[in-house]
């Protein structure tokens, strides 16, 4: 719960200090860029080092591969239908196709499977969520921000130099290197900056007055997210695999969550249609904590 409420009081500092005109108009760039060259690095050097991967977490570290590919083509398929934008279409593929499975995602699985569920919490996030951000993630943004154009090379550069990745790539060659304590905290420290940051952007940057204009949009990004993908996800895992188990129960879980603030600063960071970007975010969250609970109660047939 602590985090719910930490979740709801930055974006709400966001809109306020936006309203209140005491920071520059683009104060949140700064927000951002801190993020995604501090933040969201200090939490990969963490986490993904502490990763210990098995046979059986195949299908958690799966699944963040599998939505961010089906959300892409599902919005290709609905930017063409409905001949949208390349950039809106790129932010809904960013915020469409990549859940919060972190600080949303986590403190949910300790609501309602308890804390024995947040190993595999983790590893969907650090292995399936985080990762595909750095590398399929970055890609798309990329592509989409010069309007469809490919530039293989300044596409390949970008990946090799985004700080996550690079963080992650870290990780893995020290995994056997035990951090110092120091060490440790600070990362920890450094990557707790990340909620409030990255939520009071949002807020800063969200435009109410706006949701009429973007609601068809909107409606189609946040239906995908909360509802079709994590349904593709279950009729992939349960039905094509009969995978069962809490472990499969949480990986659902975690595929219904709201839509990804990391991803959402990656997408602003590359103007891809801001508007639209913040509301997924600033609808998504609290939107999420309604249907979360009916995943929840659907999802326990497959806990025997």
């Amino acid at each position: 719960m602590g985090n719910v409420i930490l979740l709801i009081t930055c974006f709400v500092i966001g809109i306020l200090l936006r309203r209140s005109k005491r920071l520059p108009e683009n104060a949140h760039a700064a927000w951002n860029g801190f993020v995604i060259h501090v933040s969201l690095p200090a939490l990969t050097l963490v986490y993904v080092h502490d990763l210990r991967l098995s046979a059986e977490l195949l299908f958690p570290a799966a699944m963040a591969w599998l939505l961010f590919g089906a959300g892409c083509a599902f919005f290709w398929v609905v930017g063409r239908l409905l001949r949208l934008p390349p950039r809106t279409v790129g932010a809904l593929m960013l915020v469409g196709g990549l859940g919060n499975t972190s600080f949303v995602g986590l403190p949910m699985i300790e609501t309602y499977y308890g804390a024995r569920g947040l190993g595999v919490g983790i590893l969907v996030d650090q292995a399936g969520t985080y990762l595909v951000l750095s590398t399929l993630g970055i890609l798309t943004a990329t592509y989409y921000r010069q309007e469809g154009g490919m530039n293989v090379r300044a596409i390949v550069r970008k990946i090799l130099t985004f700080a996550p990745f690079l963080a992650f790539v870290v990780s893995l060659v020290l995994v056997r290197v035990a951090y110092p304590e120091w060490l440790d905290a600070l990362l920890r420290r450094l990557g707790g900056t990340l909620v409030p940051l990255a939520l009071a952007s949002v807020g800063y940057q969200i435009q109410f007055k706006s949701i009429r204009s973007k609601l068809r949009e909107l409606g189609i990004g946040l239906a995908f997210k909360l509802a079709l993908g994590p349904a593709l996800i279950a009729l992939v895992f349960a039905g094509l695999f009969s995978a069962r188990g809490e472990t499969i129960q949480i990986t659902i879980f975690e595929a219904a969550m709201a839509p990804q603030i990391g991803a959402a600063i990656v997408a602003l960071d590359h103007d891809l249609d801001p508007q639209l970007v913040t509301l997924m975010v600033g609808i998504g969250t609290p939107l999420s904590f309604l249907t979360l609970p009916l995943w929840w109660q659907m999802l326990q047939p497959l806990g025997s």
